[in-house]
């Protein structure tokens, strides 16, 4: 009999949440996050689903932990836990992370005010903007995004045929677009949208295969990206992101938003340099950017990035005791 005890920072991004595992992380072999991840997933996966997974977390959970970086030239190093999986990049988290480590002095930055952080998806560029100890906003420069697909079609419960592309923003992103037999998100319920997200997911997974480029890894779709109108009219596109089993983001997405302007920019709705500001399903905004025009690995790509806020709420000391019958979580579906 065993027993564990994390020591977790509590905070949401534009309302998601993120848990900074900040003491208990087990250490990982390998030469960079990419393969660290890996480890993690053959042989830690259990701390992710202790956390993350109910009685201690819940369907929406999000989390990270801290590493070294592997570069002297980097700041640090991240390894991203949430409900549907240990993944290469989060932006949300990103946020959430840097605004902790920075306020609680987890992180001491080479240089005030910029972090190079090591992602198992690659280096992310970071800015951030502090006020009398409170960080205020956070700005990320993602991994190169692009469009993988386009004008794809799946069958959808109650809908219909649906025409989707995919994206990658640092995780493959299914986009669904309002078209004939979708109207746009804001017609539909959460819970309509996730049931429908459930089945159509699968199905996208087994007639089509997505790969990164560079790291056979990252493979899969692993998110739902259902668009429509926006609240604000100030605003330009609106999402509700489906994650995990049951999950709509309640931040606008890093990720999704990277995948988001990777699609417009392909298809010629965004150039570089114009600003994206980009509503959650509950009316939070992260604001984008094509940074740059790249390749990868011979396909079109952009630098994208985004900026938004995080709040800090709570400290949380988490023990999963191999005595608990549920000691490494539970989902009810």
């Amino acid at each position: 009999m065993s027993s564990k005890t994390f020591f977790c920072i509590d905070a949401h991004t534009c309302g998601n949440p993120v848990r900074l595992v900040a003491g208990g992380g087990p250490l990982l072999q390998g030469q960079n996050m990419s393969e660290k991840r890996q480890h993690f997933l053959k042989e830690y996966d259990w701390i992710r689903t202790g956390l993350m997974f109910e009685p201690r977390g819940h369907d929406m959970m999000s989390g990270s932990i801290l590493y070294p970086p592997h570069n002297i030239e980097n700041d640090i190093a991240v390894l991203f836990i949430e409900t549907s999986g240990c993944l290469p990049m989060c932006g949300h988290g990103t946020i959430g992370t840097i605004t902790m480590a920075i306020e609680e002095g987890l992180i001491q930055p080479k240089i005030p005010g910029f972090i190079r952080m090591e992602a198992p998806a690659g280096l992310v560029l970071i800015e951030y903007q502090q006020t009398v100890g409170k960080v205020t906003a956070v700005k990320l420069r993602n991994v190169p995004s692009y469009l993988a697909a386009s004008e794809l079609q799946v069958e959808c419960p109650e809908l219909g045929t649906l025409t989707f592309d995919v994206a990658y923003g640092g995780n493959f992103y299914a986009i669904i677009d309002p078209q004939e037999n979708f109207a746009g998100l804001e017609n539909y319920t959460a819970a309509q949208l996730i049931t429908w997200s459930q089945v159509i997911r699968k199905r996208i997974n087994e007639q089509h295969t997505f790969v990164h480029p560079l790291d056979s890894t990252i493979n899969g779709c692993s998110h739902i990206l259902w668009a429509g109108a926006t609240l604000d009219y100030s605003s330009t596109a609106r999402n509700a992101v489906f994650y995990g089993n049951k999950a709509i983001d309640r931040s606008p997405c890093g990720t999704g938003t990277s995948a988001r302007m990777a699609q417009w920019h392909a298809k010629g709705k965004l150039k570089k340099g114009e600003t994206f500001i980009h509503e959650s399903f509950i009316g939070s905004k992260f604001t984008g950017k094509v940074e740059e025009e790249v390749e990868l690995n011979g396909l079109p790509a952009i630098i994208p990035s985004i900026e938004g806020w995080a709040k800090v709420y709570g400290y949380n000391t988490i023990k999963i005791d191999d005595d608990d019958p549920y000691a490494h979580g539970f989902q009810v579906i």
